[in-house]
Parts: C-alpha cells; structure tokens; sequence
C-alpha cells in the first residue's frame, strides 16, 4: 500500500516540532539557573555584584561567540548532531561548577558553558525552517520562542525549591542530570530536513514532487552563507535591534530576583517564583506576535516588534516607580515586561533569520543575530551591576528603558520588508 506523503510529513513536522520545543527548552535549565544561585553565592563568599556580573559577563561573551561559529556549523551539519553535542557538555559543565568556589573557575567554566548553550538556537531555527514553509513561520516562532520562556520559568521554579531546600550547588548539579538526558532524547526524536527520511523538501512540495528517496540536507557552501549574512543590511538592522533588546532582556532575567530580594525584602524563593512572571507572560507575548506580523502584517515583522519595544520602555520605567509594597501592580507590570519583551524577542531571533537568510542560510542568520544580541548581553551582566553598585538601582533601570527605546527604532527601519514569496534559497 502507498504511503500519503502528506499524512507522512504531517507526522514528522509535529513529531520534529515537540522535539525541538522540547529540546530547546531544557537549555535553560543549565543557562538561567545561576540567576537564583547568585544570592547564595554572593552570601558565602562575599562577592560583590559586579564580581557576579563578571561570571555572566563571561557565558554572554562565548555565547555570543558561538552563536556565530555555531550557525555556520548548523547550516553545515544540522541540529541533530550539534544539539546533542551541546546539550551533553552544558550538563557537565554545570555540574563541574556546582563543585567549583574559586571565582577564576567559575569564570572559566561559566564561559565554555556559554560557548555549549551557543550550539542549540540556532539550528532549531533550520530546523524549523526546512520543515516549514514561509507563510507559517510566524506563528511556529511564537510557539517556538514559548520553549525558552517556558523553559526559563521551570529552570527558575527548579532552581527555588533546590536552592532553598538544598543550597545553590545543588542548583546546578540536578538540572545537569536532566540536560544529559534531553540530549539523549533529542537525537533519537530528531531529524534535520524532510529529506533525510525520505519525504519532499518544502520546494518540492510546493511543485507537488513526491520523493521517498532519502539524502542528505544539502549545505550551499560557507563562502555563500557568510556572505549572505554579513552583507546583508536587514540582518544587521535586527542584530543591531536584539543587541539593545538583550540589554533589556537579560537586565530583567539576571537582576530581578536580585532586585526582589533586596528593594522588595522577597526570600530568594519568593523573588524566583515571581521572577519567572516575565517568560511565562513572554510566552503569550511570543504567540500574539507571530500569530500578528503573519494575520495582520502578511509575514511582516517589524511593525508589531518595533510596537512592542516602545511598550516594554514605557513599563520598564514603570516598574521602577512602583511603591515597594505595592506588590500586586509590580508583579502586574512585571508580567506587561515580559509580554512585551519576548514577542519581539522570538521574531528577531526566529522569523527574521528564516525570511532574511533563508531555509539554506537560516542558522547563519540567526547565529549572526543572536551574536550581536548576547554581545549586548554581555554588556548589561557586568555594567548593570556595576552601576548597581556604584549608584542605584535607577542607573541600571534607566539603561534598560534606553535600551528598549532604541531597539524600537532599529526595527522600525525594517517597517516594510517581507519574505519574498517562493523564495527559498
């Protein structure tokens, strides 16, 4: 009896789909959980916050930098094999540092950690992008980006209840155990491409060709992929946007529980649970933002980001001049934060690198973006704490809303572009 090839691909996009989501998201369980550990560790060894920035400083750097060499390779090798990889070695290096006291160490093993979790982003963007065509890629970046929300909040509610119950090295050791196994998991569930198992790319499909023919995902060649990316205006314009974005971004991630425990006198559990108010409420902001620039904008991105960067300023700035106990409009507006923060966030990290590089250079694309945004990562790690300590929790705030301001006008710059239709390579 003939196979449908349909009923075939419609299997293996929601089988590679879950895979991914679920995948991705257990990234954070080794990336994010140092948020909750930093009181702990500031309490035992008197380190100051800046010092601590320093380590963040150090995971945003080599991110960054990986992010870059990492989406080269993805387009090369697919996510299959470079997930795993990366997975696998996130988890040892974290229980390593549970282990660690010294702050050189843990700078160290803190950085290769950063370089490890660079290799997951950006081939599930390829992933997803073989699997799917252009007019869905909107809202399968919103359901996409809900994967690091999500997997932001259970690292944080993870990493609470062992801090509190255990201590912070334990933090680290337990959510290793986990990530290992997602590795494991990942690399049985997943494929790269339609291809691979013997089903139409999505070209082929279009033209209605039915190829049972399994073969590799064919690579276009490093020489064209660096050139795409790095000449290409429209992926500067949103790498430039997601530098100042994730100023903002990890601003809120690495300092709100910090923030909770000493301006809002929460216990460091209470301020993880209501930290992780930001990804859950990002979450729905990720979906209402790929499910408008594709409804609404017709694939667009940029006028629903650039709106919503104005927004998270304005709430930014908001949060700052709430009273102290007025702990119901704080966790109001932290939840506003975190919904304009990430619908953003997941087009210029998922949707754009698709329409702007391409299914064949789409992990180049957004490894190059995701570069330029971790870079500004870095920044806020170390100078917000820095301005912490040297003025006031206002200094840090007011860098944030700056940050959001001029992300919005970056995108706004990008107001009318679309993915060419039928334009896949």
């Amino acid at each position: 009896m003939k196979i449908d090839s349909r009923e075939l691909l419609k299997y293996w996009r929601k089988r590679v789909f879950i895979s991914v989501w679920i995948t991705y998201s257990t990234f954070y369980l080794c990336r994010v959980n140092i948020s909750i550990a930093i009181p702990g560790i500031m309490k035992e060894f008197g380190y100051s916050k800046t010092v601590m920035g320093g380590i963040l400083t150090c995971l945003f750097i080599t991110y960054a930098v990986g992010q870059f060499i990492n989406g080269q390779l993805g387009d090369k090798f697919g996510a299959r094999r470079l997930i795993s990889f990366g997975l696998l070695m996130s988890g040892l290096l974290n229980i390593i540092f549970g282990f660690n006291s010294a702050i050189t160490a843990m700078m160290i093993i803190w950085g290769l950690n950063g370089f490890f979790q660079s290799m997951g982003w950006a081939p599930s963007v390829k992933t997803v992008a073989n699997w799917f065509p252009p007019e869905r890629r909107g809202k399968l970046s919103g359901l996409l980006g809900t994967s690091y929300q999500i997997g932001n909040a259970y690292s944080w509610i993870l990493a609470g209840f062992i801090v509190g119950l255990l201590g912070w090295r334990w933090a680290f050791w337990i959510p290793a155990v986990i990530v290992i196994f997602s590795a494991i998991h990942w690399y049985i569930r997943g494929r790269n491409a339609p291809e691979e198992v013997g089903l139409p790319t999505i070209e082929e499909e279009t033209q209605g060709i039915e190829n049972f023919q399994a073969r590799k995902d064919h690579h276009i060649g490093f020489v064209h992929t660096l050139k795409l990316v790095l000449t290409s205006p429209g992926i500067w314009l949103v790498g430039l946007g997601l530098f100042c974005l994730n100023i903002v971004r990890y601003g809120f991630i690495s300092w709100a529980p910090t923030y909770m425990f000493e301006v809002q006198k929460a216990t460091i559990s209470t301020a993880a649970y209501k930290a992780i108010a930001i990804p859950i409420a990002g979450s729905l902001g990720a979906i209402f933002a790929g499910w408008v620039s594709d409804e609404v904008f017709q694939s667009r991105r940029a006028p629903i980001a650039s709106a919503m960067l104005i927004m998270l300023g304005i709430f930014a700035w908001l949060y700052l001049k709430i009273p102290v106990k007025d702990w119901v409009l704080s966790f109001v507006v932290l939840l506003l934060i975190g919904f304009m923060t990430y619908g953003p966030h997941v087009l210029m990290v998922s949707a754009a690198p698709m329409d702007l590089g391409t299914r064949k250079a789409s992990a180049s694309a957004a490894g190059f973006i995701d570069c330029l945004g971790y870079v500004g990562a870095a920044l806020t790690g170390v100078v917000s704490g820095w301005l912490v300590d040297k003025y006031s929790w206002n200094a840090a705030f007011y860098l944030w809303i700056a940050s959001a301001i001029i992300a919005a006008i970056l995108m706004a710059l990008l107001w009318n572009y679309k993915p060419v239709k039928g334009r896949y390579y």
